[in-house]
């Protein structure tokens, strides 16, 4: 994107370079990463940035400043993973874009889909410093949005989790956390937080009280930062104490009900140039003739299960009438592949991360490069130059 940058990237590239960096990573995070991360950072213009994320800030306010949307968003909630004590607004939101050209062959974001939930924001600050560190960087390049510092950063993190409790009474609620990819995150976020990683399974209720076990003891959880996927739970059938709509003594960091008000749910209700044309699969009053040029997507999966690219006619008349709200038909975003490597130009998903304390504020990224149909990193594997990455762009 930044052509003298990726140059000069490329020409002192070396495999043994990557190896030190993946090793450098795992020792940082106290953990192997369960994911590909690619060989090499992006740079970006500051002005492309700053627009994109302008745009997912748009956007949420759209939602959140909507009554007549929260309205329709709310009935989408299922009753059984209804939370109690709500929030007026969420605190943790993702915003993914694609790369596109437009007529006049500018770049510019389009919209993928956007989220009401935590994404690994204590490992990706972690990522960035260790692209840095390990190829030797220029250290005047930046990762985090808004002109933030790191210090403001993991200050405005630890309020978003801790908030005014004690560390020892926020946990971050997860199904089999040592066990998901996200591991190494879970791990940072404890050390920048001082909090402890619970088993979703593992929590006892008490009456209107949640507890954990550590070392032997039982601990009050006053906040949870809730990591846990709906999709997840119900597909594994976990039993715990604890449920969702248990009317406990409890905080919320990232109250669980925004997972479904913004989402892909939320699509077609939005009004900006960077979204495409979505609708619910069930209004569709004529299935258009390029079906290829669309996508499919189950409206509250995650990580692109159950996403289908280019579906069929006899595809999607297969899915019974009753099933059809659950599923959105979207205007398939064409990224542009923008970052040159050996094996070709490449494409790259900018995922916006924002947390919203006393305000609204884009803070760092999370690049997906791939040359598949589908970014995610699941959808490229067995290929080099991949997977997770760190934006960067020029301090001026």
């Amino acid at each position: 994107m930044i052509p003298e940058l990726r140059a000069d990237f490329n020409a002192r590239y070396s495999p043994d370079k990557y190896r030190n960096f993946l090793n450098r990573l795992a020792s940082e995070c106290g953990a192997e990463i369960a994911f590909r991360n690619s060989e090499t950072p992006c740079f970006f213009p500051r002005e492309l940035l700053d627009r994109t994320a302008e745009f997912g800030s748009d956007l949420i306010r759209q939602l959140v400043g909507d009554p007549s949307y929260l309205a329709a968003a709310d009935q989408v909630i299922p009753s059984e993973f209804r939370a109690p004590h709500d929030t007026d607004r969420p605190l943790f939101i993702q915003a993914d874009f694609g790369l596109v050209r437009d007529a006049g062959g500018e770049l510019r974001p389009k919209l993928v889909e956007i989220q009401g939930f935590p994404s690994l924001y204590a490992y990706q600050a972690t990522l960035a410093r260790v692209y840095i560190e390990a190829y030797d960087l220029d250290r005047s390049l930046q990762f985090l949005l808004g002109g933030i510092g790191q210090d403001a950063y993991r200050k405005s993190l630890r309020q978003a989790v801790v908030a005014d409790c004690d560390p020892e009474n926020v946990v971050l609620l997860e199904i089999d956390p040592w066990q998901q990819k996200t591991a190494a995150d879970f791990l940072l976020t404890q050390r920048i937080c001082g909090i402890q990683t619970v088993d979703f399974a593992q929590v006892r209720r008490e009456g209107r009280n949640l507890f954990y076990e550590r070392a032997g003891r039982r601990v009050p959880i006053h906040r949870i930062y809730n990591r846990v996927i709906v999709d997840e739970l119900v597909r594994k059938n976990v039993k715990s104490d604890f449920s969702f709509r248990d009317e406990v003594e409890i905080e919320w960091a990232g109250h669980p009900n925004w997972f479904y008000r913004i989402s892909k749910f939320s699509l077609p209700f939005l009004r900006h140039p960077c979204v495409p044309k979505s609708q619910f699969l069930h209004e569709v009053k004529q299935l258009p003739d390029d079906l290829e040029n669309y996508v499919l997507k189950p409206l509250f999966s995650f990580a692109g299960l159950g996403v289908t690219i280019g579906p069929t006619r006899a595809g999607i008349e297969a899915i019974p009438e009753p099933q059809r709200s659950g599923f959105l038909l979207q205007e398939r975003v064409d990224f542009e592949p923008v970052i040159a490597t050996p094996f070709g130009p490449t494409k790259a998903e900018i995922r916006i991360m924002y947390i919203w304390n006393d305000a609204l504020q884009p803070v760092t990224t999370i690049i997906r490069m791939g040359r598949g149909k589908m970014m995610g990193v699941d959808q490229n594997r067995n290929m080099e130059w991949v997977g997770g990455s760190a934006g960067f762009f020029p301090s001026r």
